[in-house]
């Protein structure tokens, strides 16, 4: 034992433990091993308490709030090691800063080089956000502004707001909110901002150094930097009215704890509130009206698929260059508007060509914004990758295999080539709700259909009866066909198709179809009655599911919106204010200062069991529209700050867990 406790005796040095051997020789080596692991106890140094405060400013150059600065360059220290957490995220520079200013840094120093010019007798304002931390332990300098003037006048006033997307009231982060004082609507597509905020991840803005004045807002998805709306595709929003700060003088309660429970003091404190700070701004994508062919795509042999950047009201027509064009194509209709087109190719010979060259003619936005005659000449090459030498040999030796057992069998009887039918999907699910319909779907437009081979019938007792139903042809997509009928619940049902009664464009036909399906008892449903106030003519209303997606719409008679036939379970509400007319929700369009359709939610989930009834009272304007939209179908979820303390005491306590169980397993040994 004297051997043991000799040869193990431990030394600290520089920071680390180790073993100093006093005696060699002594012990075989195994044992020598054995006594290491034995008074090894693997643990870990306490290092004290955690620090838990943010950095504290100290000083800056120029000082905080100076008059009359003239350095680009912008120092400001701080009383520990810093880093910088996503400043190009979070730093606002105001007024904006066309050349991105270089911000940095530096032991314990943020460093800010401005690359624009100084513009003369205006406030400059740098808000940090949280993107000031401690180097060690990440604790964020909360809501740090600096501010100085190029002026002999600080400016102080603020604005506040949120952004919402117009449509479906999501807010929006990252999105760049500025102030103009030029008040021409052309501003806002030639000039940077004269003051700016960014939204938060609750869509939150504020935009500080304000002088007194009035101003047009607007916001920005800002894509190219250049903090004024000059691309078509950029998210925007903007107010039909002014803004005007203002301020007024309001009070808090400010409290002092003698401990964690025990109340010391309450002091009403006078504090400026600046005002608006209420403003919403609902953004949106304006409708392109911009004309153009932006990609044309040959993906297989048998068609090819042209894009237009904008919706047309006729179709472009197209000049064969080497095949003839003559009624050589049906046409695809692929949206609700007509600006992406696919072109079936119906003859086998223009198809088998590797490359169609052709001129395709329509009308273009020039630069003076007016639709032209214009034509471009296109080559379009099929991407189909033709079969390989590998594969043909494959399929040729599986011939002759089939060909050689044949003989073997003795069998003389011709083979008939086995026929390739044309495919259709049939929408028909086993248990089919009472306002369902039927659909067929092809894998290519259809060359003929003989609608008296279609029938469907009703089990009456134990025979089947054929009942009356609606074929109609799809108007968006020319390969499905849908079928209408009064299904009466309960009751089951068959629907078959002859053989051939469908024939594609490439002459393959269909093969005999069958499904049978019930419809769904009246007793599986529930209802939702709404009693809107607030409501107008032409208004509707979607039904939405948990993932906020379109459910069913009804229109809005008398100020009452009536969802039947309801599948259990939970859904949202969302008015759209159909301003024209025209059965969906419109964007809005900023060169005709023309605002987007307005949309309401209904503030809480409806949830309801199968033959329950739900009538619920719904005012439109009771709640701020930032304040609609139930927090379990946003998206957009706020960011949540850490619990440091917490996070650290949980690794404490793996920590001092992880050393006990180490301790105990030495012991042990």
């Amino acid at each position: 034992m004297t051997d043991k406790l000799y040869f193990c005796t431990m030394f600290y040095f520089n920071g680390k433990y180790g073993v100093k051997l006093l005696k060699r020789g002594t012990l075989p080596l195994v044992a020598v091993a054995a006594f290491l692991y034995s008074c090894a106890s693997v643990g870990t140094l306490g290092g004290g308490d955690y620090d838990e405060t943010p950095p504290k400013f100290l000083k800056g150059n120029p000082a905080p709030g100076e008059l009359n600065a003239s350095r680009k360059r912008i120092t400001i220290e701080f009383d520990e090691y810093l880093k910088l957490d996503k400043p190009q995220e979070k730093i606002v520079i105001s007024p904006p800063q066309v050349q991105q200013a270089n911000v940095r840094a530096s032991g314990k120093k943020v460093l800010i080089d401005l690359q624009d010019t100084l513009i003369p007798n205006t406030t400059y304002t740098i808000d940090f956000g949280d993107a000031i931390q401690d180097n060690n332990e990440s604790n964020p300098l909360e809501n740090f502004v600096y501010t100085f003037s190029t002026g002999d006048r600080l400016d102080s006033m603020e604005v506040s707001g949120t952004v919402l997307n117009a449509r479906d009231l999501e807010p929006i982060k990252g999105m760049m909110v500025g102030l103009h004082m030029d008040l021409a609507d052309s501003a806002f597509k030639s000039k940077p901002f004269d003051r700016v905020g960014r939204t938060d991840s609750r869509g939150k803005f504020t935009i500080k150094g304000i002088a007194p004045g009035e101003y047009h807002i607007f916001a920005l998805s800002e894509t190219d930097q250049n903090y004024y709306y000059s691309q078509s595709t950029e998210t925007v929003a903007f107010r039909d009215s002014l803004v005007i700060p203002s301020f007024e003088p309001r009070m808090r309660q400010d409290t002092t704890w003698i401990d964690s429970l025990v109340i010391d003091t309450i002091v009403e404190r006078q504090y400026t509130h600046y005002l608006p700070d209420d403003l919403i701004l609902r953004a949106f994508v304006n409708l392109k009206k911009d004309q153009r062919l932006a990609k044309s795509e040959r993906t297989t042999k048998k068609d090819f698929t042209l894009f237009f950047t904008a919706p047309a009201d006729t179709f472009p027509t197209i000049r064969g260059l080497n095949f003839d064009e003559t009624d050589a194509f049906v046409i695809d209709k692929q949206t609700e508007r007509i600006d992406t087109l696919k072109y079936w190719i119906k003859d086998s010979l223009i198809y088998q060509l590797d490359t169609l060259e052709m001129e395709v003619s329509y009308l273009y936005t020039d630069t003076l914004h007016q639709l032209v005659p214009r034509t471009d000449t296109l080559r379009l090459a099929s991407k189909e990758k033709p079969k390989s030498e590998k594969e043909l040999q494959k399929e040729k030796e599986a011939k002759e295999k089939e060909e050689q057992r044949r003989r073997e069998r003795g069998d003389t009887l011709e083979v008939k080539p086995k026929i390739e039918f044309l495919t259709v999907d049939i929408y028909a699910p086993s248990s089919i709700d009472v306002y369902d319909y039927l659909m067929l779907t092809f894998p290519e437009p259809v060359a003929s259909l003989d609608s008296a081979a279609f029938h469907l019938k009703q089990k009456v007792d134990t025979l089947w009866n054929d009942i009356p139903f609606e074929l109609q042809h799809d108007t968006l997509d020319i390969k499905i066909y849908n079928i209408y009928a009064d299904w009466k619940p309960g009751e089951n049902y068959s629907f078959e198709v002859d053989s051939a009664a469908v024939t594609g464009i490439y002459g393959r036909f269909i093969d005999k179809q069958k499904k049978e399906f019930k419809a769904k008892t009246l007793d599986s449903y529930g209802q939702v009655f709404f009693n809107i106030t607030g409501a107008q003519e032409g208004d509707f209303v979607e039904l939405l599911d948990t993932k906020d997606v379109v459910v069913r719409t009804v229109d809005v008679e008398n100020g009452r919106a009536d969802f039947y036939y309801l599948d259990p379970g939970k859904y949202a509400a969302r008015l759209v204010r159909d301003r024209n007319r025209n059965g969906k929700w419109d964007t809005g369009n900023y060169e005709e200062q023309l605002q987007p359709e307005e949309v309401f939610y209904y503030k809480r989930m409806i949830e309801f069991k199968a033959n329950f009834d739900v009538l619920q009272d719904w005012d439109l304007n009771e709640l701020t529209l930032d304040c609609q939209k139930p927090e379990e179908i946003k998206k957009q979820k706020p960011e949540q700050k850490k619990d440091r303390t917490r996070d650290r005491n949980n690794n404490n306590n793996r920590n001092n867990n992880r050393n006990t169980n180490n301790n105990r397993n030495t012991n042990r040994r």
